[in-house]
Parts: C-alpha cells; sequence; structure tokens
C-alpha cells in the first residue's frame, strides 16, 4: 500500500496544483470500476503529503517522506496508526487511473466529470422562493411569524428606520434597564410548550435563560449608570466580560443562541450605548423577530441584526445554499459569499421529486478540474 501512494501521489505531482502559502492542493475527482464518483483532497504540506476522502469515517492518510504511511491522528500528529481500512487500496488505484485518463485528454476528462459528477455532491444557490413554490412543506419564517408580524419588519425596513442610530441608541444604560429589555424579550418569545412566568422580574428571568456567564453583570450596582459604563467599558477590575457570554440572554448553540448587545458606537468610544438583538440562525430567527418587535412596541432604543438580510428572508427574497450531502450543514451557510445572500442550506436530495423543477434555476459552483502541468 504505501508504493502505492507514494506512486500515485509522484503522478498526481505533474498535474497543476492550487497554493495556500507554501502548501500544494490537489483536488480528485474520480469514478470507481462500479462508475460511483469519489474525491480525494490531497495537501502537500512541506515533504509530507494528506490524503483525505470525501467519507469522513475513511480518516486522513498520512505519506511522510522518510517513514511508512499511516491513518493520521489529527489530536497527536506525531504518530501513525497502520492502514488498515480495506477501502484504501482500491481507491487509490481507481485515483491512479483516473490520473492517466486525465494525461491522455484532459479536457475529454472534464468534460465526463462535469456531465456524470453527482448533483447530490455539488454545491451552489438556488432562488429561496422557487424552492418555496415547489415545495409547499417547506418551513418558512413568513408563517412562523404570521402576515401582521411580518409586515411590521419589513415596514421598518421599508421606512429607513435601522438607518437612524438614533433609533437604536441610548444616552445611558443600567444593569436593571438591560435586565428589563430581556423580560419583554422573554416574554413576547414565549410558546405554548415553553410559557414564561410573568410573575418573575427581568433579573430573575435572565437568571433563568441567559448562559449564566454574565462576566458579572449581575453584581454591578444594578441602578447605576457609571457602574455599568465602567463595567463595559473594561474599567471595573472586579468584573469583566472577556471570555464570558453576558449577551447571550437565551441559551443555545454556537450558532442557535440569541444575544441581546450592547455596545458602544463606532468612532465615538464614549457617546451612548447601542442595543441590539441577534438571532440569525433558522430555527431562532422568528423568535428573535418577536423580540424585537415587542422592545420597539415598549417605546425602547433597538436594532436587529442585518435588518436587510431579515426582510429578504421573509420576503423569499434570498438563496438557499445547496451543500454536497457529506458536508455537516452546521455554519456551512459561512462558506458562502455575502453576495450570495445565503442564510440557510438544503441538500440536494431534499428537493425529491421536484428536482427537475429547481434545477434550472440552480447556479452551481464549478467543480475542481484536473490538467497536466505544462
Amino acid at each position: 500500500m504505501d508504493k502505492k501512494l507514494r506512486t500515485f501521489l509522484k503522478e498526481l505531482e505533474t498535474f497543476d496544483y492550487d497554493l495556500s502559502c507554501l502548501d500544494h492542493f490537489w483536488t480528485v475527482l474520480f469514478p470507481d470500476n462500479a462508475g460511483k464518483w469519489h474525491k480525494l483532497d490531497v495537501n502537500k504540506y512541506r515533504e509530507t503529503y494528506y490524503i483525505a476522502h470525501h467519507d469522513r469515517h475513511y480518516g486522513v492518510i498520512e505519506v511522510p517522506p522518510r517513514k511508512p504511511a499511516g491513518m493520521a491522528n489529527m489530536d497527536d500528529r506525531g504518530t501513525l496508526s497502520e492502514l488498515t481500512d480495506e477501502v484504501w487500496p482500491s481507491l487509490i488505484a481507481d485515483a491512479h487511473t483516473w490520473l492517466k485518463v486525465v494525461g491522455r485528454d484532459w479536457v475529454k476528462a472534464a468534460k465526463r466529470v462535469l456531465s456524470e459528477y453527482p448533483l447530490s455532491y455539488r454545491k451552489g444557490i438556488v432562488s429561496h422562493a422557487v424552492v418555496r413554490d415547489a415545495l409547499p412543506d417547506l418551513y418558512r419564517l413568513d408563517r412562523e411569524l404570521g402576515i401582521r408580524k411580518c409586515r411590521q419588519i419589513v415596514k421598518l425596513v421599508d421606512d429607513g428606520y435601522f438607518l437612524r442610530q438614533d433609533n437604536y441608541t441610548v444616552s445611558a444604560m443600567t444593569a436593571n434597564r438591560y435586565f428589563e429589555y430581556c423580560r419583554i424579550a422573554y416574554l413576547a418569545a414565549a410558546e405554548k410548550n415553553d410559557p414564561v412566568d410573568s410573575s418573575l422580574s427581568g433579573r430573575e428571568m435572565y437568571r433563568k435563560y441567559a448562559d449564566g456567564r454574565d462576566g458579572g453583570l449581575q453584581d454591578i450596582d444594578p441602578d447605576s449608570e457609571t457602574a455599568f459604563a465602567d463595567w463595559l467599558d473594561g474599567k471595573d477590575p472586579a468584573n469583566s466580560s472577556i471570555g464570558c457570554h453576558p449577551w447571550e440572554i437565551k441559551r443555545g448553540g454556537n450558532t442557535t443562541h440569541i444575544d441581546l448587545y450592547v455596545y458602544r458606537p463606532k468612532y465615538k468610544t464614549h457617546d451612548g450605548f447601542i442595543l441590539e438583538l441577534c438571532g440569525e440562525s433558522f430555527t431562532r430567527m422568528a423568535e428573535t423577530i418577536r423580540m424585537f418587535l415587542a422592545i420597539h412596541k415598549a417605546g425602547l432604543p433597538i436594532v436587529i441584526a442585518n435588518p436587510e438580510a431579515v426582510r429578504k428572508r421573509i420576503l423569499g427574497q434570498d438563496n438557499l445554499g445547496i451543500i454536497p450531502e457529506y458536508d455537516s450543514p452546521h455554519r456551512a451557510n459561512q462558506s458562502f459569499t455575502k453576495e450570495q445572500c445565503v442564510y440557510d442550506v438544503i441538500y440536494f436530495k431534499m428537493f425529491g421529486r421536484f428536482k427537475r423543477r429547481i434545477v434550472p434555476f440552480v447556479t452551481w459552483e464549478p467543480l475542481p478540474l484536473l490538467r497536466p502541468r505544462d
């Protein structure tokens, strides 16, 4: 196996590579003997190669220059375990065979990749509105919110509410005022299966629902504007928000919680405070909007993160990101550019029997193609 790997890598060196700093990268898309397509990512760091299959259960092969190849232990790069997976020898053999095919006529091979590589393995974007129309059972933010709340938030964006900083800036803040914001938010987001005890104070609700790592927010003088400002600005040596999550008012994962931030306006370090709600995960977006509208209705300054994006998502003017079926959806929307307006992702297989209806509207990202070096 070690010999087969080194022969394959020697052949791969005759093809163009991508460069990141001094690392060399190749992506090899190839069919096996049964016609099933695979993807190998090969990274050359200095003189050591790392080979990964798109099915991450296969692990990563490390091929050092003067040691036998082995399975890389990514937690301890100093040790290599024996290559015991029976799948790898056939994969490397099929990949090597494909390199010879590409070497004979790389344009013909590239055309075959473009025509045969499974759409379920590809990445692209598609209009959210088109998918909504084709898949009536797809989760819809507008239905979750209801017509009235959708119209309220859209109108605020259209009227330029979020363009005026005075609408979400306060001149002074205290811990108790912050907890009152929280109380309004918690009550607005209450569900039938998750009722909120309205007899509790904002501080008590915060203690119940927030992350808990408040950085000393609950310890400062609750009604002192100076104490809050000093705490936020890091002037209070006894309390610090560094390494803590004081603004995480509704617990969740690292992308699925809700924050109510307080921060200084840009370029005016000590002139007021901005209050911003942020919960951009599709599982928390409706909840966050309900919180925002309730705080706004109470006449308190407040802004919601990325209001124009919120409007797009409600109206279906955004795009869905299509990701390969072997990729995790966790943070997958972050791999798309800001201009692509992707906030949620989906797998191609989820289009079901409507694939033919949706595919004409998909913009697929280019596939990496192999080409022999000149």
